[in-house]
This record gives structure tokens, sequence and C-alpha cells, in this order.
């Protein structure tokens, strides 16, 4: 596939920081595309994305550990400025003749910086500001490289450096301006960008749709694409920008797997076959999925066997509508990064999703993923650039391989049924209650598990729900949503009182990290 062009790039160079997403984001909200890349990419490679910057990001390592990751040092001599934050900034230092040594003082939390230059990165800061700092090594001395102190703390003398000579600039800080913690952080980003790397900032969501768009035609030609359509926003999404690029040269197919939420056949049939007037197949594949996971617990085996089951479905969709090339899907960033498959950087592969992972080798299919760059919220701002409408556009996220991963344990139909009444009960309520739009998520899960209970005058043996509901710009973190307690009154009634089997319903409280969104 063809690389994407941008007029404008910031390239991140991961080193394994919770935080090196929030870098790319916050590059991007001022209005400069950004990409992460591996580490140790080779400078020459970084060169030829032709970017107006590159930042490190931060890490867990220390500099002097062994099998530390580092980057091509000839990174420093390639012309383009550099920012280093925290671990970056450590390595960074060390690398063009600098000291790193273990502080005296582990910094973890608040720290006060006294700006000492006010000029260049630090520009408009306040003299004294709070930021965030987590570390225990900080770069100690300066050497003869040229480094100039720009910022301290109390027990950090090199809060911020610049380093600008022999055809070099590095700019490091042994904080995270990245956070919201550090209040002036985006002032600092900014300044890197807009003073330092002279960005104009002027890459928009519609500038991403129009490359794209040019990009999807280049790629196609005049082959045909097939696209998985659930209904829900990415998939969505994916399907109105490639039909905007090639238009009946894409037909999307809809599988109903039997793992999907209530009437959602019949939903999607309606919206894109009517609306948006493309080519839709349905394949019932119901009894081939549920055979697949039939006796299946472990939830990165269901996901694998949901994977390798999709891939068949298409490929005998693929053999009615005529000599499709390409397989397009809703993959976005978040996916790529916790599932290890895209910029192959540090970050640890948390879940294996069944678009980015467990696909067979032996698939006939070229990828395309066109929103593979996307964080959610702005794959929400695309689907608004295409007139998508509104209802779809901000549609709560369903997982690739649906109920399955929400039926904790194996999987049945009579288990798949109880789930879809639970689930549409509790969206009934979030829906009434005008919560749907102030949450992200909210679903429900069937725990393996079952309670004792009372109804009338018996003792019941029944299943216990579960109820999550999340608050996030990312889904890289996520907060727990705090649901007026009447609102989850009257939704456990419901539940139990109108759901044969179930006796108990509890609410998860649990934020990501440490929890994942999905149980599985």
């Amino acid at each position: 596939m063809t690389r994407r062009v941008h007029d404008e790039l910031v390239v991140v160079l991961d080193f394994g920081s919770q935080t090196a997403q929030l870098i790319a984001r916050r590059i991007r909200e001022a209005g400069v595309f950004s990409m992460m890349v591996r580490p140790d990419l080779p400078a020459h490679e970084i060169r030829a994305l032709n970017p107006k910057g590159i930042v490190l990001s931060g890490g867990p390592s220390s500099v002097y550990e062994a099998g530390a990751p580092r980057c091509d040092p000839a990174v420093f001599d390639l012309g383009i400025p550099v920012l280093g934050i925290c671990y970056g900034m450590q390595l960074a230092c060390q690398t063009l003749g600098g000291r790193v040594s273990g502080g005296s003082h582990r910094e973890f939390g608040r720290a006060n910086l006294h700006v000492q230059d006010r000029s260049d990165l630090l520009s408009a800061i306040p003299e004294r500001t709070s930021v965030w700092m987590s570390h225990g090594d900080q770069v100690t001395g300066l050497g003869e490289a040229g480094f100039e102190t720009l910022a301290s703390t109390p027990t950090c003398p090199q809060a911020a450096v610049r380093l600008a000579s022999a055809g070099r600039t590095f700019y490091g800080v042994q904080f995270h301006p990245e956070v919201t913690h550090t209040p002036h952080g985006a002032d600092i980003i900014r300044n890197f960008l807009f003073e330092i790397c002279r960005c104009s900032g002027t890459w928009k969501m519609a500038d991403f749709a129009k490359h794209e768009i040019e990009r999807i035609r280049t790629i196609v030609g005049k082959e045909r694409v097939i696209c998985g359509l659930s209904g829900g926003v990415d998939s969505s999404v994916a399907a109105v920008l490639i039909h905007e690029a090639i238009g009946d040269q894409l037909t999307c197919v809809f599988v109903d797997n039997g793992l999907l939420r209530k009437n959602e056949r019949e939903l999607v049939q309606a919206t894109f076959r009517d609306h948006f007037k493309i080519d839709l197949r349905v394949a019932d594949a119901e009894a081939a999925f549920l055979s697949d996971l039939a006796g299946i617990t472990d939830p990165q085996e269901k996901r694998r066997r949901i994977g390798a089951r999709f891939i068949r479905v298409f490929d005998e969709a693929a053999a009615s509508i005529g000599n499709a090339r390409f397989l397009a899907q809703g993959t976005l960033y978040p996916d790529v990064i916790e599932s290890g498959h895209g910029h192959a950087g540090q970050s640890a592969n948390i879940k294996l999703h069944h678009n980015v992972g467990g696909l067979p080798a032996d698939m006939k299919f070229e990828l395309i993923e066109p929103l593979r760059d996307l964080f959610k919220d702005e794959v929400r701002q695309l689907g608004e650039v295409l007139g998508i409408p509104a209802q779809i556009v901000w549609r709560h996220p369903f997982p690739g391989p649906g109920l399955a991963v929400r039926v904790l344990g194996e999987i049945t139909r009579p288990k798949l049924d109880l789930l879809r009444d639970c689930d549409e009960i509790l969206l009934e309520e979030i829906v009434a209650n005008e919560l749907y739009r102030r949450t992200s998520q909210v679903f429900a899960v069937l725990l393996p598990v079952k309670s004792v209970g009372v109804m009338g005058d018996g003792r019941t043996y029944d299943s216990v729900v579960a109820i999550r509901a999340v608050e996030t710009q990312d889904f890289m973190t996520a907060d727990w949503a705090r649901i007026p307690f009447d609102v989850l009154a009257t939704i456990s009634n419901r539940i139990i009182n109108e759901v044969r089997g179930v006796n108990r319903v509890v609410y998860d409280i649990s934020s990501k990290p440490p929890a994942t969104i999905e149980w599985e």
C-alpha cells in the first residue's frame, strides 16, 4: 500500500511510555499530524517521512539498563528539531555527550518549575509554574556539547535543556508536557511545533479525508473492494469514506455471526441500503461461528477463531461479488497500538483484536485500513465531515467479536439471547435518562457464575450480569461513569424482573488502566 502523505508531520518515537499516545494526540490537537513509530527506526527512514519535527517519548527504562531501547544516533544529525521527554531527554543527552545518573530524590507527581530562559520552547510560560514529574534518573551533567539549562526544579537542576549547535536542534524536558497535570504543557508543545519546527498548524480532518480518498483511489485503481460492515461507528465511517473514493467498486458485507445486539441486522440493512445507497450483502453465518466457538472459554482463542471464520465468510462472499482484491476494515490507532501490530514500538500487547490479529496466513485479500491512524474521537470528526448522520457517528462502539467477549466463558445461543435482552434494557434506560451522549460506552456482561437469590417464596440459583459504563476521550484510558443511583436501580430492577435467568446485577467501577474497557 502507498504511504499516507501529509503536508506537515511530526514523528513520535515510542519508548514505551504509558502517555506516548497522548503526545501524538496533543500534536494533532494543535493542528499538526503526528505518527508514532518504533524507537529504533533508522534515521534514513525517518528522513523519508519528511517530518517537520521529531519527539522522543518517555519510557519505563533506565538508559543504563541492558537492552534499554535506543534510537539511531543519526536522528540528531538530520537537521530536524528534536524534543526529548523524560526518558527521551535522558537518552538524547547521554548520546550527545551529557551525563545521566540516578537522582538523589525520585520525583513522582507535581513539581515546582523555575523557568530561567523564557524564549522559544518556554516562551510565554510563567517564570514559576507546576509540572508533572515521573522519573528516577535525571541529567546531572551537560558535558561540553553546548547544552543550556532552560528550567529547573528544587531537586532537578536540568528540568529543561536546549542544544542548538553544529546543525543540531534539540530540546529536552524532564517533565511530561502531554498530561493535563502540567498546566502549561500544551503551550510548551505548541511552542515546539510553531516556534521551533515552524509548523503552520493547518491540518484538519477535512484534509485527512481528502488525502485518504485520493490514496484509496490510487491503491484500488479499477479493482473491487469488500468491506465488513457492522453498523458501528468505525466500519460505517470506513465504508462511507471508501464509497466516496471508489463508488460502486465497493461492496459491503454484513456478517450475521449470531453475536450481535438485538435487531442489529435489521438496523444495518435499513441504514446502508436506504440512506447511503451502498451495495450491501448479508452473510448468514451464525451456525458456523457458534460451531467454531463451542466449548471455547479462552478469550484470545475466541478472537482468533472469530477472526479466522470472518475471513472465511468473506472468501465465500467474494466469490459471489466477483474478483474482489481488497478487504477494508475499520481498524483504529488504539487497536493497532494495543495489539502490537502497528509501529512495532515498546507498547505491551494488551489484547488481540480480530481485525488486526488472528488473520490466516493464506488470506486472499489485501487489507485497506483507512482509519488506522485515527483515535476514536477523530473517527467521529471524520464521520461528521463525510455527512454521516449523528445517530451513527455518536453511536457507542461495539467490539468486532461482538457478544463473544461479553459472555464470559463458553458461548451458547441461550446465553447470547439472555445477554441481548439485558443489553436492550440497559441501553433503553441510558437513552431515556439522556445519558447516552454523556457516556462513551455502556454494555452488559454475562458472568460465568451463578448466585443465590429469592423470588417470591422460592430460592433461585441464577446468572449474574455486570453493567459497564465508561467515559473517555480516546479509549486508551477511561474512567467509570458515575451513573445516578436511581437510574442504576431502575436498570437492575428491570433486568431482574424482565429477563428470566438473572437474579443479580452488579456495577463495574474499574478504570482503564488497570482494567480494560471490555472484560475479555
